[in-house]
């Protein structure tokens, strides 16, 4: 079968043309990934998606599709942590000591993604021990060549699509929780409510740092996501009294250092507790935002007892 047909929906010109609905964006994704459609419609399609703007339905509809193409490649997990932020922009991955919290206090976690055009310090890759045992992370080219390479497309099309918001919402370890970041606030409602129709439970979604889900420490953060399958939308207070952007240029930790102590940085320790404690939130493991934040705080004073040990 062809992708012609949907394109046509998206693009037959104004006062014509539609959004998909879940099952036709399912159907076409589908057609992607078992690379039956022709490379010249499926950069037509994504495009003209990016231009009048994507909806709940039609993300819904490609996550389920990739859901379907990808099933059963990764052990279940706790909770699902996608990482696909790109850019020289951001810093240090403090959010992978955050995740080694989680695992800390006994969640097991699925860590996924591709991350492109970083600095040498920004490489999620090169300190992905320092996750924890807990964490498994796989890489995107591993867990979905058809996958990687329809991400790949922006090198071709030179622009983003659609398909990184897919990523983000694929849970593809079945977790009961997700945690999501997002570099443009408006993608948080529209993650939620493409969550909310595929049925998921328990998920948070923030601007985070370069996109990752990384809580910026002295600055109101909006939690939008599902509690027991019902929209939230919630702040958390800031937690530090620092004016410090979250990654500014030139401001390099060793993370190795942090994690053993040698290094002392209020501001980025509070990064990763702050960033856990949204996790640990999302887990259900403390009812309340603050007594999640209490909860981090004590597994970070506590990281060094031998129940586990240091990287």
């Amino acid at each position: 079968m062809s992708l012609a047909p949907y394109v046509r929906i998206v693009a037959r010109g104004k006062g014509r043309a539609r959004a998909m609905t879940l099952a036709e964006a399912q159907d076409a994704m589908a057609l992607i990934l078992r690379g039956d459609a022709a490379p010249e419609a499926v950069g037509a399609l994504l495009m003209v998606m990016r231009l009048r703007g994507e909806t709940p339905e039609e993300i819904a509809g490609f996550t389920a599709a990739l859901r379907a193409h990808v099933v059963g490649k990764l052990p279940k997990a706790d909770l699902d942590w996608p990482s696909y932020a790109a850019g020289r922009s951001r810093g240090v991955p403090l959010f992978l000591l955050a995740a080694r919290l989680v695992g800390q206090a006994g969640y097991s976690i699925s860590m996924h993604g591709w991350n492109s055009h970083q600095s040498a310090n920004a490489s999620v890759r090169e300190v992905i021990d320092l996750a924890g045992p807990q964490v498994a992370y796989t890489p995107l080219e591993t867990l979905s060549p058809a996958a990687f390479s329809i991400l790949n497309l922006r090198d071709t099309l030179g622009l983003r699509s659609c398909f990184n918001t897919v990523l983000r919402m694929w849970n593809p370890s079945e977790a009961p929780a997700t945690v999501q970041g997002v570099f443009h606030p408006s993608y948080r409602s529209l993650q939620a409510q493409a969550a909310q129709l595929l049925g998921q439970q328990d998920l948070s979604i923030i601007k985070g740092g370069g996109g990752e889900f990384e809580r910026h420490p002295s600055k109101d953060i909006t939690l939008f996501g599902l509690r027991d399958g019902a929209h939230i939308q919630q702040t958390a207070a800031p937690i530090l009294d620092d004016t410090r952007r979250l990654h500014e240029t030139g401001d390099v930790i060793d993370l190795h250092s942090l994690w053993q102590g040698r290094v002392d940085d209020p501001f980025a320790i509070a990064t990763v507790t702050g960033t856990a404690a949204l996790a640990l939130w999302t887990l259900k493991a403390s009812p309340t935002l603050s007594q999640a934040d209490q909860m981090a705080r004590s597994l970070w004073d506590q990281r060094h007892q031998p129940k586990e040990q240091s990287a």
